[in-house]
C-alpha cells in the first residue's frame, strides 16, 4: 500500500511521446501513478514527476536526487544513465559507478527504489550498433539491484515494446501505448493486480514492402535523425528550458489520459 511516490529520471519517465490534452506529456510514471493510488483511500497518496527529458545521470543526480532524498517517499522510480550511454565513448562500467552512489543515496531514504534497464535497441537504426553497450549497463544495473534490494523494473525482456507501434515517429520514445505497458510492467514488478497483461499480442498487420520501410527511413533521417545529431554537435539538449512537471494528482492524469484515449 505505496502512499508516495517519486519518478526520477529523463524523457522516457517525463512521458515524451504520449502527449496530453494539453500537450504537456502524461507517460508510463504518471500512468503508474495512478495505478498505485487506485489502490489507497481517496486523496490519501502523493505523487511527483521530477524528469526532464534529454538529462544526463550527473544532472539527474544534481538537480533531482536531492529533491527525491528530502522527500522520503514510499517508492521512488530510478531511470538515468540511458542518455550518457548513447553518446560516444562512453564507458557503462564508469557509469555504472555513478549509478551506484545515487542509487545509495536514494535507498537510504526511500522505503522502495526501483530502477530501470535500458531496452533492447536490435531494431532502432543508429542504436542497434549500441546494443552490447546497453546490454553491459543493464548486466550492472541488475546487479546494483541486487546488491540494495531494488525491484528491477526489466525494459529489456519486455517483448512487447519490439514492436513498432510501442514506439513515436521519432523512434526513441514511446508511445502511448507503449507507455502503457510499461506501467503495466512496473505494477507486476511490484506485484500489483494489473487491468492488463503488458504483453497482449499487438492486432496483425499486413506486412510492409521494401520501399514503404526504405520511404519511413528516409523521413524519419530527415525529420528526427538530423536534428538529433545537430543538437549534439551544437552541445543542446531537448530539455535546456524544460521544467519537471512536479506534484500531480491522480484525478487530473486520469482525466487527461481520458481526453485523448
Amino acid at each position: 500500500m505505496i502512499g508516495s511516490y517519486v519518478a526520477v529520471g529523463d524523457s522516457f519517465t517525463e512521458g515524451v511521446g504520449d502527449p496530453g490534452p494539453d500537450g504537456a506529456f502524461v507517460g508510463w510514471a504518471d500512468r503508474f501513478a495512478v495505478l498505485l493510488a487506485d489502490r489507497r483511500p481517496e486523496g490519501d497518496f502523493r505523487y511527483t514527476n521530477l524528469a526532464v527529458r534529454g538529462r544526463l545521470l550527473d544532472q539527474i543526480v544534481a538537480d533531482q536526487v536531492p529533491r527525491a532524498v528530502d522527500m522520503a517517499a514510499d517508492l521512488v522510480t530510478f531511470c538515468a544513465g540511458g542518455n550518457d550511454i548513447i553518446r560516444p565513448g562512453t564507458d557503462p562500467d564508469e557509469v555504472a559507478e555513478r549509478f551506484e552512489k545515487a542509487v545509495a543515496r536514494l535507498a537510504s531514504a526511500a522505503g522502495t527504489v526501483m530502477v530501470t534497464t535500458g531496452f533492447d535497441t536490435r531494431g532502432v537504426p543508429v542504436l542497434k550498433h549500441l546494443r552490447g553497450r546497453i546490454a553491459t549497463y543493464n548486466g550492472h544495473v541488475r546487479a546494483i539491484a541486487d546488491r540494495y534490494g531494488c525491484p528491477v523494473l526489466d525494459l529489456w525482456s519486455l517483448r512487447a515494446v519490439q514492436d513498432r507501434r510501442a514506439w513515436d515517429h521519432d523512434r526513441l520514445h514511446l508511445s502511448p501505448e507503449g507507455h502503457t505497458r510499461v506501467a503495466l510492467r512496473a505494477g507486476q514488478v511490484l506485484g500489483l493486480d494489473v487491468p492488463a497483461d503488458p504483453e497482449q499480442p499487438w492486432p496483425p498487420q499486413p506486412p510492409r514492402g521494401t520501399l514503404e520501410v526504405r520511404r519511413d527511413d528516409v523521413h524519419w533521417a530527415r525529420q528526427y535523425l538530423v536534428p538529433w545529431i545537430g543538437r549534439r554537435l551544437r552541445g543542446q539538449s531537448s530539455g535546456d528550458h524544460v521544467t519537471a512537471k512536479g506534484a500531480l494528482s491522480p484525478d487530473d492524469i486520469r482525466s487527461r489520459i481520458a481526453a485523448v484515449a
